[in-house]
């Protein structure tokens, strides 16, 4: 049973050392409710691939919906959630969309050293904004939320942190909150990305993107509902134990849950359906109208 613990410890969410191939192949049959789309990037000066998951019966509608931008970890892809783990059933209890970009190993952020590789920026301006410009979404930060496992936990965090007033709900599965604080000295096979994400020891982008340091700065009256999960037996955990501290101690809201598991797609997979439901709850979205038997998603295989 998973129960909500306020304060408290956090998990270090972990690097994805389970992360799947980049071609991660989508097993979902014909008239699933997924949509592969691309769209060009201002910031990157390329073309972007994504993934929208969109709830039970609209296409038959004109209603508008609240959107989960849900990004994936280390060595992933815009697939990763639709071909792995449960997520178009799970999603599927709700009226809401459910985005899933291509961020590569960029760490979510504005690159220290390839200066067109400006992530944060394809994600919080460029990729919004085409959503919002091309599906039904409810286009407001209130009805906006952010996700991810991982690398894409940090990211989750790290978008709600440094725009403040951006999303109503941040969740991170397994987040690796130290990308920019030293976590290649237990991870070395990180280095070549955190490297190019972050540039040398103390820079100035590892600073400024160091999450730990954002929550004592920011606003915390301005933030969302964090919801954050690691496995027991997470490499990272007392990480994120630490960053849980730091929620406390600044007076956050929050919700940590620290369950059995490591740092795996299994443990991922289990850990969607609390976040979807605690994000319905925290953003009154909607439950979905049961689907005819035609539109049901079917299951992944595994």
């Amino acid at each position: 049973m998973r129960v909500p613990t306020m304060a408290m410890i956090a998990c270090l969410l972990a690097l994805p050392l389970a992360a799947p191939p980049l071609a991660a192949q989508n097993k979902f049959m014909a008239g699933d409710p997924v949509e592969s789309s691309s769209f060009f990037s201002s910031a990157l000066a390329r073309e972007m691939p994504y993934e929208v998951v969109l709830p039970a019966g609209y296409s038959a509608s004109q209603e508008r919906y609240p959107v989960l931008y849900l990004l994936h970890g280390w060595q992933g892809d815009e697939t990763n959630f639709v071909s792995l783990t449960h997520l178009v059933e799970d999603a599927s209890a709700y009226k809401l969309i459910v985005v899933t970009p291509r961020a590569g190993n960029s760490w979510y952020v504005n690159s220290a050293t390839h200066a067109k590789d400006r992530y944060a920026d394809y994600v919080s301006q460029d990729l919004i904004a085409e959503v919002d410009a091309h599906y039904r979404t409810i286009a407001s930060p209130h009805e906006r939320a952010v996700a991810g496992i991982s690398m894409g936990g940090y990211g989750a965090m790290l978008f709600s942190l440094r725009h403040p007033g951006a999303f109503a709900f941040a969740a991170s599965i397994s987040g690796a909150f130290a990308g920019p604080s030293g976590i290649e000295s237990v991870m070395p096979q990180l280095k070549p990305s955190t490297d190019a994400a972050f540039g040398a020891a103390r820079s100035t982008t590892r600073r400024q993107n160091d999450v730990d340091t954002l929550i004592g700065a920011v606003d915390r009256t301005r933030q969302p509902y964090f919801f954050l999960e690691c496995g027991a037996k997470d490499t990272l955990l007392s990480s994120n134990r630490r960053l849980v501290e730091k929620l406390s101690s600044h007076g956050f809201a929050y919700e940590y849950h620290e369950l059995p598991g490591a740092h795996t797609w299994p443990f991922w997979d289990g850990a969607l359906p609390p976040m979807l439901e605690v994000l319905s709850m925290q953003m009154h979205v909607e439950p979905a109208s049961e689907p005819d038997a035609a539109e049901k998603p079917s299951t992944p295989v595994r």
